[in-house]
């Protein structure tokens, strides 16, 4: 054990190991600060096969603390710290003889913060943003830093993610390429003293700072130097890109040795392939190794992989020859939380993962379901966790911040002008009060969402907890903060465990998708609804994040074939959600009068109750529409399209009162205000992201419907084809060919047209070689003195022959053209092929290159500019279908 050396205050007695740890000396710090006089505290440290555990042992006066390492003498510490603040050791009641030990389930437990904004910065892409004090004036903030990681170790969490594009550029010179740093001297020294003073205090508290960053990004200087863009998703690898990015991890892991490295393949690089292979193995870790030998290491510090946009188990595969000490990082439910009953691809996904690497760490990822509203249900917390260890075989959780991850350090709540408590971010006080910015009073992340941190890290230790003791804990924990007895602690906390179910259960069985392009608060549009196909249905959320169940869809089919139902249904998740809103209301006003501290607080909390039983409300009453409208199709009774009426009014009076409500309380919904965001309306320049600014869209849709229903009624209503589009000249290299019936648009192929959508009438594609689509990709090159539309037609089918439309879950490019939405769908058939659904590039005047990955599709030519979200579904390969999106539009 080494030498003790005694830590004497007053006349108690804290003994550590000559030249222990700098954890261990602090966790003995925390120990003096609450210990009494008249005691003895002995902490040890061992060399015990198991990492992070201990043992504490009571005998009269004399305390012995006993870690199998480090950071299990550390975590010693607090535990007895906390049992003394507590009360359950007093120096006048010491009791009898007491052992206890423990140890954590999943060794690595860790939160993140992004070191990104809410919007993009000019003339850059997404991710890039560099460490300056304009871009992240907190980062420099020591006082700030010290609540944080105080929070993370008083949490038992031992490792930080730090999330940014290119973070090289910020932190590192590099002599073949001086002219790459994107921050000024005085910057660069700031950082290099910032970044090795976080590592250090994280460290001293048991913390490993782990740094995450994108490929293939460079830095915009770089980029300008070499006449080249920062990102391109279709940009193979370049020997030079290659080279800086390798000499730049080569820097960084040699001047930052204490700190490890996330890799995300994805976003920036073509999706699933060869080069995602060939970039980590050839340059990524080698650029490690590099750094390692400088130092003259030969072990291998951890190395995570973030199987995001990339096919992790082939990239694992690979590597693990060059690098035996990797882990996986992969999402839990997506960038949401819908479920704690994973199932499908995405489960076996995971488990295949944790098989083949070191150990799997789950991503609590984004919350775009939960934002801006607070959530904190350890019931539903535990129960993931407990997924995470029996579904996902997982050892380690990668947490975000519940809400405004992207505007962090700060929520989304409005706060009185007389509640700041004034100075900056480091003066915040303890109790979640706001503090003063130069934007007026903001309240800090870390204290409006403690329970969620403190859940997860709890369960993270030991998620086989029982049931009945943690209501007991929570109300107690909840009856302290708030200054109340325990039995109304216990309504608050059933007011957040009723709550906790309503957004998880609204977007796994209602929603488009689990990604961060749907803001679930703001609702959803009625033809995203009736026609999730239309607006890009991401699979996984229905097959894999949630219990088995059905869509509107598949139940309004069964209901009229007169089918049993199968799992959780859309009408019972109806029911449910109501159910529950009315139940979290009801809870967190039984407390109310015996809350008598932070009072403030409590009414946000209460705010966010009536938001979530609204919402409820609302989603409930407008889901009941889309069914009627839906059962119309095969009725094609008026009265289903009526009784859709009542539902839609009721649910416009209920968002209406949740305008009132949220936007009372919050400045935003959603904490991205990029045009990344689609649902339920794209978010361009930081619009539609609160709730005013939805309610007359939902107010014209209802308008919209009362006048198409009186048209259906008198026999006259239909959706009617757009106007042809409008052809435009360019100038293009390829053959060309007219895009209508009997055209054949490949050269090397004799695949023709058709069918034709009377809008793409006259306009003319440019020929393409089905191989090299096949094998190298399809380029585009043109010039045009005008903007234009560049139309492609994508084949609706996922297989490997066939290009895929770029998805913003795992593209967050997938828009920067306005390429998302389907202009046209079912729009072209081509004999023996799958529906054409039809997307469009907007380009301005100028010369350009577009460049799409490997697989066939169709480049049907250019058109003037064509309007913004509409969306016409031909039905050609489907006669007779009756499409009713033109109700609402």
């Amino acid at each position: 054990m080494g030498m003790l050396i005694s830590m004497p205050a007053f006349s108690q007695t804290v003994e550590v190991p000559l030249h222990a740890a700098a954890r261990v000396q602090y966790g003995a710090d925390r120990v003096r600060k609450v210990l009494k006089p008249g005691w003895r505290v002995v902490v040890q440290v061992g060399n015990g096969a198991s990492k992070e555990g201990f043992v504490i042992e009571v005998k009269n006066r004399v305390i012995d603390v006993r870690g199998d390492d480090a950071s299990g003498a550390l975590y010693g510490c607090l535990e007895l710290a906390e049992r003394i603040r507590s009360g359950a050791l007093t120096a006048d009641r010491p009791g009898a003889a007491l052992t206890f030990s423990d140890r954590p389930e999943m060794p690595l437990r860790g939160a993140c913060i992004g070191m990104q904004k809410p919007v993009l910065l000019p003339g850059r892409g997404p991710y890039e943003y560099p460490y300056t004090p304009q871009n992240f004036p907190w980062f420099y903030d020591k006082k700030l830093w010290t609540r944080y990681l105080d929070s993370m170790v008083d949490n038992r969490m031992n490792t930080l993610y730090l999330w940014n594009g290119h973070p090289f550029a910020s932190l590192v010179r590099l002599p073949d390429y001086p002219y790459a740093v994107e921050v000024d001297d005085e910057t660069f020294s700031r950082n290099e003293e910032m970044y090795r003073w976080l590592a250090t205090e994280a460290d001293r508290r048991g913390i490993w700072l782990i740094q995450l960053f994108y490929n293939i990004i460079v830095s915009k200087p770089f980029a300008e130097h070499n006449h080249i863009k920062t990102q391109d998703r279709s940009r193979h690898i370049e020997p030079l890109i290659a080279d800086y990015t390798r000499k730049s991890i080569s820097a960084f892991v040699a001047k930052y040795p204490n700190v490890g490295l996330m890799v995300t393949l994805g976003e920036a690089m073509e999706g699933v392939g060869q080069d995602d292979i060939d970039w980590f193995t050839k340059t990524i870790l080698p650029g490690i190794k590099d750094g390692l030998k400088v130092l003259g290491r030969k072990d291998e510090p951890p190395v995570v992989l973030r199987a995001h946009d990339t096919d992790g188990p082939a990239v694992m595969k690979a590597a693990l020859p060059v690098y035996g000490n990797l882990y996986v990082e992969c999402k839990y439910n997506g960038e949401a939380l819908t479920t704690y009953t994973p199932r499908g691809p995405w489960a076996e996904l995971h488990r295949k993962l944790s098989s083949i690497s070191k150990g799997l760490i789950e991503n609590v990822h984004i919350m775009a379901n939960l934002e801006p509203f607070r959530y904190g249900s350890p019931d539903f917390i535990q129960k993931c966790v407990q997924a995470m260890h029996n579904d996902y075989h997982a050892s380690g959780l990668h947490l975000y911040p519940q809400a405004s991850y992207w505007d962090w350090p700060y929520t989304a709540d409005k706060v009185g002008a007389g509640t700041a408590s004034g100075g900056g971010a480091s003066r915040g006080p303890a109790s979640g009060g706001a503090v003063a910015t130069a934007g007026g009073p903001r309240l800090l992340e870390m204290d409006r969402d403690w329970i969620w941190y403190k859940a997860w890290a709890r369960y993270a230790w030991n998620c086989h907890r029982n049931r009945g003791d943690e209501i007991v804990y929570w109300s107690r924990q909840l009856a302290g903060r708030y200054g109340c007895d325990e039995e109304h602690g216990k309504y608050i906390l059933e007011a957040y465990e009723q709550s906790g179910e309503i957004a998880p259960k609204l977007l796994r069985r209602f929603g488009i998708t689990d990604g961060n392009r749907q803001t679930l608060t703001l609702g959803m549009l009625m033809t995203q609804l009736i026609d999730p196909e239309r607006y890009g249905l991401f699979s996984l959320l229905y097959d894999s994040e949630g219990p088995p169940g059905e869509s509107l869809s598949q139940y309004a089919e069964k209901e009229w074939k007169k089918q049993s139902h199968e799992g959780e249904t859309p009408v019972q998740v109806c029911d449910e959600v109501e159910e529950e809103g009315r139940r979290a209301v009801l809870a967190i006003v039984r407390a109310e009068d015996a809350v008598t501290r932070r009072r403030d607080e409590f009414g946000r909390l209460m705010n966010d109750m009536q938001c979530y039983k609204l919402l409820a409300d609302c989603y409930a009453a407008k889901a009941r529409a889309a069914l009627a409208v839906l059962r119309y199709k095969y009725s094609g009774d008026i009265k289903d399209i009526q009784q859709a009426g009542s539902s839609l009014q009721l649910s416009l009076d209920m968002f209406r009162e949740l305008a009132r409500t949220a936007d009372s309380g919050y400045l935003y919904a959603n904490s991205m205000q990029t045009a990344q965001r689609k649902i339920p309306m794209r978010g361009v320049n930081g619009t539609y992201k609160t709730w005013g600014e939805m309610e007359p869209v939902y107010v014209k849709e209802f308008e919209n419907f009362v006048g198409n229903l009186d048209s259906l009624v008198r026999g006259s209503g239909r959706e009617e084809a757009p106007a042809a589009y409008r052809p435009t000249e360019v100038r293009v290299s390829g053959g060309r060919y007219e895009v209508e019936v009997g055209a054949k648009p490949f050269a090397d192929s004799g695949m023709v047209i058709r069918k034709v959508a009377s809008p793409l009438a006259g306009v003319k594609g440019v020929m393409q070689s089905a191989r090299r689509q096949l094998l190298e990709g399809t380029e585009v090159s043109f010039t045009c003195k005008e903007p234009v539309d560049l139309l492609i037609g994508f084949f609706d089918e996922k297989r490997s022959m066939y290009l895929q439309p770029s998805q913003l879950e795992t593209d967050a490019s997938a828009n920067d053209f306005g390429q998302a939405d389907i202009k046209i769908a079912d729009g072209v058939v081509v004999e023996g092929m799958p529906p054409v659904q039809v997307h469009a590039w907007s380009f301005p005047a100028g010369a350009h290159t577009l460049r799409l990955g490997k697989g066939l599709c169709l480049v049907l030519g250019f058109v003037k500019p064509l309007e913004k979200g509409k969306t016409y579904d031909a039905g050609l390969s489907e006669p007779g279908k009756k499409n009713l999106d033109w109700l609402f539009e």
